[in-house]
């Protein structure tokens, strides 16, 4: 068996011989020039251009209406009034929220950081804190991280006498706010170059304006940039490129007492710190006091100036991250219990009233990706929900939701992760409609679950100088990938479990090279390999430090069965075959000859199940019978198979499960459904 086995198709560009000469010429190492090179960076000024980390800042007053937001504020200021910044209980939101606090008070405003409860008043401006604000005489709010599509709440500020500014960087809708200014990249009458900032990255340009100097802002503000920037999962290309790289910097010597704090009690070593520390460590411990209702601790860590206060605060953001994990754990379990059984859907839409709101987002994201399609959760209070949804394989969420907006009381968001509120009673229309987008947003002739690898390698190039020359690629994140290669024909040596048995210990071999690797969160069973198999591994190469020794390391993302031949992952013609639109060309290529169909059955009648992922079970049958075969011929065999009665195909989370059947008469494969379609369809 193979039935964990990650990605359906491995998707591997060879880079252009020409392009790696170029660059190796240029002063880029080998294994550098080569992912440099297969990522379409074929001069030594592209490549230069794409991992540039100091390039000139864009001038804020370039972003529409900044004008007016620097000049309601600059006059609040000068008059003394109360300004609340208004945030998102995010890592992005939060640090946007005391980026501009803490700049503001330096000028000496009167400010106010006001992150509004999740549980109790939910995302983005609410009348209960309009409301709140207004008896504090409150009289202007900025926000940070929200407030574009606060049309209703807006009027209300109005009504109050409280000026209104949003910054924000989501999407809007068509109707944006009336408010003194609105202060959004994506605007459509917005001509800013960069429209990919994150909501700290809006509020910095903020602060920017408010400056005489936008470099002063940056080299004391960029450890928040950084934080928000990664953990929004922004594109790590422009100016975000710069945010998170001086950020880093700044971050590895932060004066801020909290940040340190933080950074210890997680483990991290400040002078290792990457981008992907900072997503994978940092974050969720922040995140965590958003998620379970303890904001005013992370706001408390960024603006504290007392270390004995930082310590304190960043104990108890990660028993925080400890909590979030165990109720993660509890909502993911239930939720999988409630998926139906089957054929994996179009979209997962699943509700239930004892789940915590905080934490519904985090499991919705592991099980998009799990089951490889858009996951929305709803926590329901009675007759209503609120969700929270995360996308996958590029389905634009915002989009989706915006064409269903009828059936939801409010949405917000983006495109890889929205929210929403809805009645209960339109959830059963919701969940048909969604999973409709979702189905006409696949591609007809592409996989759900498709790796992307920058190129194949030979293991005499993974020595640790190679490897520590891409370090030229950090930081790597959205848009500039953690170098992600593939190496082929590698023979099994040596297995065994570590981490309790959580994870799995490999030894492989290419002729005389042996290379260690780890594959996390994987068991022997789960991949059904043993010692003396052929496979190929998609890998992160890694360097491992142990008693002053380095060593280089694989960090296995897959790991398929080595075959001989390509093996097509193309279905568009079976999807057709399955959902119309099918042409006589297509049915000429999926209809089998015999010999194909007897290949196939001797090889699924040998046992009496089989449990596999598809792309697995192809690559075994071609491996095994040294004749090339595509998935959407596989997937046409089994069908006709089943028509006729000699098999029982049951489909399994991300694999299938199949079981030959006994019969006592000759089946006839003519009388298949399938092969009569097929039959009909090429000749007509």
């Amino acid at each position: 068996m193979c039935y964990t086995l990650k990605y359906g198709i491995w998707n591997v560009t060879e880079p252009a011989p020409d392009a790696v000469n170029a660059l190796v010429s240029s002063g880029y190492a080998p294994l550098t020039a080569m992912v440099l090179a297969a990522r379409g960076k074929a001069t030594p000024r592209e490549a230069d251009a794409y991992l540039c980390c100091d390039q000139t800042l864009i001038d804020p007053f370039r972003m529409r209406q900044m004008d007016l937001a620097a000049g309601r504020v600059a006059l609040a200021i000068d008059r003394g009034e109360k300004i609340a910044v208004f945030g998102d209980y995010d890592v992005d939101g939060i640090t946007a929220t005391c980026l501009l606090t803490d700049f503001l008070r330096s000028y000496g405003a009167d400010c106010v950081p006001y992150i509004p409860g999740r549980l109790e008043e939910g995302y983005g401006l609410n009348p209960i804190a309009i409301r709140q604000l207004h008896r504090k005489g409150v009289k202007l709010i900025v926000t940070v991280d929200c407030g574009i599509t606060a049309v209703e709440e807006a009027k209300l500020c109005k009504e109050l006498g409280i000026d209104l500014v949003i910054t924000d960087h989501h999407e809007c809708k068509e109707q944006l706010p009336e408010a003194i200014a609105v202060v959004d990249p994506h605007r459509s009458d917005s001509s800013y170059p960069h429209k990919d900032l994150s909501g700290v990255g809006v509020a910095f340009k903020l602060a920017a304006a408010l400056s005489a100097s936008q470099e002063q802002v940056l080299e004391r503000y960029a450890d928040m940039l950084c934080l928000g920037t990664v953990a929004d999962v922004m594109p790590l290309q422009g100016e975000n490129r710069v945010f998170v790289a001086r950020g880093l910097e700044l971050l590895r010597h932060t004066q801020r007492p909290g940040l340190a704090a933080l950074m210890h009690q997680a483990g991290c070593d400040p002078e290792q710190l990457t981008a992907n520390s900072v997503g994978y460590t940092l974050a969720p411990r922040i995140n965590a006091a958003g998620r379970m209702g303890k904001i005013e601790l992370a706001v408390e860590l960024f603006l504290t100036d007392d270390p004995q206060k930082g310590e304190e605060l960043a104990k108890a953001l990660c028993d925080l991250n400890r909590q979030r994990q165990a109720v993660e754990s509890e909502i993911y379990q239930q939720a999988i219990r409630m998926l139906p059984e089957g054929e994996l859907p179009d979209a997962i839409v699943l509700a239930e009233e004892t789940w915590h709101q905080g934490v519904v987002g985090i499991v919705a994201s592991r099980i998009a990706e799990e089951y490889c399609c858009p996951t929305f959760l709803i926590c329901l209070d009675g007759e209503h929900g609120k969700a929270s949804s995360r996308s996958y394989g590029g389905f634009n969420l915002f989009s989706a939701l915006t064409q269903l907006q009828d059936l939801l009381e409010s949405y917000g968001g983006h495109e890889l992760a929205a929210g929403f509120t809805i009645h209960a009673s339109q959830i059963p229309a919701f969940r048909k409609e969604i999973c409709r987008l979702a189905r006409e947003f696949s591609a007809e002739d592409a996989p759900r679950t498709v790796l992307e690898a920058d190129c194949t390698v030979k293991p005499e190039l993974l020595s640790v100088a190679s490897i520590d020359s891409l370090s030229r690629l950090e930081p790597c994140g959205n848009s500039c990938p953690k170098p992600l290669l593939v190496m082929e024909g590698l023979q099994v040596e040596r297995l065994s479990q570590v981490g309790g048995g959580r994870h799995l210990r490999l030894r492989l071999r290419c002729g005389r090279y042996s290379i260690p690797a780890i594959f996390f969160s994987t068991t022997s069973e789960s991949v059904s390999i043993c010692q003396g198999d052929m496979v190929d591994v998609a890998f992160h190469p890694q360097v491992n430090e142990f008693r002053g020794e380095r060593t280089v390391q694989l960090n296995l993302q897959d790991i398929r069965p080595h075959c001989q031949f390509p093996c097509s992952g193309d279905t568009s013609a079976y999807r057709a075959l399955r959902h119309g639109g099918l042409t006589p060309a297509m049915a000429a290529q999926l209809l089998p000859d015999r010999a194909t169909l007897a290949t196939v059955w001797r090889y699924i009648s040998s046992a009496p199940e089989i449990r596999e992922a598809p792309m697995c079970l192809l690559r075994k049958i071609v491996r095994w019978s040294g004749k090339p075969l595509d998935l959407g011929q596989l997937l046409t065999c089994l069908d006709i198979f089943s028509d006729v009665e000699l098999l029982e195909v049951s489909w399994q989370h991300k694999h299938f499960l199949l079981r030959p059947r006994q019969r006592q008469d000759k089946a006839d494969l003519n009388c298949s459904r399938t092969m009569q379609r097929l039959h009909s369809a090429k000749e007509s």
